[in-house]
């Protein structure tokens, strides 16, 4: 009987040893490093008191945190998420005057640095292959063009507008990359609706609560005021820009969680859970007072009971329907509720029929010029750089009509495309996705879609922290989620030991 030959074994204690070096190096590293960063704190705090220790740890801190968001994506895509929904709160609150939005950019551009690096190693460029990614480069190239544009009235403008919206739109392809498994999908829609979750119960203390002394002195504004006290009500925003942003974060956080109730692959637990957080996310939605968000519920809702219309389905569109139509008929003298019934008497509405006048008399100026008046002619840019042009002045008030004033009618063609290729994306890869959990997640995905794209008409959408950077992610999980579906499906190959042998082998 033959004897299998022996493994050589180290010594035991010589094994630990020689483990243990690597640790003590790191461990030696990290109290060299604590005794270093306690030295230029008590530095820092001799010449700049509390203030100038603070902005040294976080100087000493900056290092770690750029080695993390370029080697570790996942780290990196977190830090963005998490900024995206306090960058706003952070600003309201005056701790720094540091420009938060020129951060933003750099942790964008960090994260397509790491994207590129990795391709070193594992090299795949099969998402560039994709409609969608196509016409995104189209339209990342058509927003470059812009700076030829000869009816530009700045090209200030333009570098200011660009360095954002270039940036954001290149976060596709960092999502795309980067998110390769189902649990990588699952954590990153628990952070959003976590985000989410803490913004609406901040809400509920503005609501019921009051205002912070801080967010009462960023409302010191006359202009504002107008905006924002309404039916002796204020129009809550939470930790965002502003109530339209708030009111659209709450509408797709309550989509994704009806969605995922639906799902076949959810626990009757988690179900519950969801339940409750829609409800929270509904009504926190009306302390907006926007109008634009609460018609987008019951059209999702339509689109969500045509994909999935089944028997098991009558029951809750009846359901839904009636709940709709009660709401929208009742009589009451709660202020949200009634501001909620005018959003669907538009011409009844005062500012809808200035928005709707507005539109009317921009539309010769848009025919007129293909390329628009330049990339940031309008809003804020437009009015620092160019204060004497035609545009500067001019308020869009809808993310198409922002498109089709600032680059023309063919800039807003190719929007257009770029929205109905995603759509038409999401729709096929909903029906083609086999695996549930998947499944659940691509029709979340999908509902967030076509709300983002229907809101983006009566306000600007898709422009804002963190809805632009949540619209791209949500984008690219349309695609990850079926190629997380076709991964799954695919027959796993075998061994090379069990490599059938060919037939002929075995003829005498």
């Amino acid at each position: 009987m033959k004897t299998l030959p022996t493994i050589p074994v180290k010594n035991t204690d010589e094994a630990i040893r020689q483990a243990r070096v690597p640790l003590l190096e790191r461990t030696w590293l990290l109290v060299a490093a604590m005794c270093f960063s306690a030295v230029v704190a008590a530095f820092l705090v001799a010449k700049g008191g509390v203030a100038g220790a603070v902005m040294g740890v976080i100087a000493l801190a900056a290092g770690p945190i750029v080695w993390g968001v370029v080697v570790y994506p996942m780290f990196g895509i977190v830090m963005l998420l998490v900024a995206a929904y306090a960058i706003m709160w952070v600003m309201r609150m005056g701790i720094t005057t540091f420009p938060l939005g020129t951060l933003m950019d750099g942790m964008e551009l960090l994260l397509f640095i790491g994207m590129l690096l990795k391709q070193r190693k594992r090299k795949d460029w099969t998402f560039l292959r994709s409609p969608i990614s196509i016409m995104i480069f189209v339209w990342v190239f058509f927003n470059l063009l812009e700076f030829l544009n000869p009816a530009a009235a700045s090209r200030m403008a333009w570098m200011y507008t660009i360095r954002s919206v270039a940036m954001v739109m290149l976060m596709y392809f960092v999502f795309m990359y980067n998110i390769t498994t189902v649990k990588m999908v699952k954590f990153l829609i628990k952070l959003w609706l976590g985000l989410s979750l803490f913004g609406a119960l901040y809400a509920f203390r503005q609501e019921y609560v009051g205002f912070f002394d801080f967010e009462m002195r960023s409302l010191d504004d006359p202009q504002l005021v107008s905006l924002y006290f309404i039916n002796g009500m204020w129009r809550k925003f939470s930790i965002f820009n502003d109530p339209v942003v708030y009111a659209y974060n709450m509408v797709i956080s309550s989509l994704v969680c009806i969605a995922l109730i639906w799902s076949k692959a959810t626990s009757t637990k988690n179900k519950i859970i969801l339940g409750v957080m829609t409800l929270i996310f509904l009504k926190a939605m009306l302390f907006s007072g926007t109008r634009g968000a609460y018609v987008l519920i019951p059209f999702a809702l339509a689109v969500f009971i045509v994909m999935n219309f089944t028997k098991k389905m009558v029951p809750f569109a009846v359901f839904a329907a009636l709940a709709f139509v009660t709401l929208l008929k009742m009589p009451t003298g709660n202020p949200s509720i009634q501001r909620f019934q005018s959003a669907f008497a538009p011409s009844d509405d005062a500012s809808y029929n200035v928005r709707k006048y507005n539109q009317k008399r921009i539309q010769p100026y848009i025919l007129s010029h293909p390329m628009g008046g330049g990339l940031g002619a309008t809003g804020a840019w437009g009015a620092r750089f160019a204060p004497d042009s035609f545009l500067a002045s001019f308020p869009p008030d809808s993310g198409f009509i922002r498109v089709a004033v600032e680059m023309g009618w063919l800039g807003l063609l190719i929007f257009c495309t770029l929205l109905f290729i995603i759509l038409k994306t999401g729709i096929t890869n909903f029906y083609l996705i086999q695996d549930p959990e998947l499944k659940g997640y691509c029709l979340a995905m999908l509902l967030v879609l076509f709300a983002l794209v229907l809101g983006n008409y009566p306000q600007e959408a898709l422009v804002q922290f963190p809805t632009n950077i949540m619209f791209y992610m949500v984008v690219a999980l349309i695609n990850i989620t079926y190629r997380l579906d076709r991964e799954k499906r695919m027959p796993a190959p075998l061994p090379a030991g069990n490599k059938k042998q060919s037939t002929h082998a075995f003829k005498k």
